[in-house]
């Protein structure tokens, strides 16, 4: 017999061959032979609103992010406008010219 190195893919293989040979029996073994049940009938009122309980969830989350994006805007915009008013400031400071208030 010849000596053959093994390498790293071949012993995973064979890793995987021998735990699937361990695995397959007991699966085999547990099957049943019952049948399966019927599924429970669904509800058929829907719900008062009109609206699934996912749908309203998926409504109220989209509210919720249409006013955190509005809110982002907002303080943006108020970020951008104080950059501005005080960049107007120290262009006017360094002209000499006297600033007036922006509103």
């Amino acid at each position: 017999m010849s000596e053959k190195m093994l390498s790293r893919r071949g012993a995973f293989t064979l890793l995987g061959l021998a735990a699937l040979g361990f695995v397959l029996p007991t699966t085999v073994l547990t099957m049943s032979e019952a049948e399966a049940q019927p599924a429970a009938p669904a509800p058929a009122a829907p719900a008062p609103s009109g609206m699934t309980r996912g749908e309203q969830r998926r409504a109220g989350r989209r509210a919720a992010r249409q006013t955190r994006r509005q809110a982002r805007r907002t303080a943006r915009e108020t970020r951008r406008q104080g950059r501005r008013t005080a960049r107007q400031t120290r262009r006017q400071a360094r002209r000499g010219v006297t600033p007036t208030k922006q509103q």
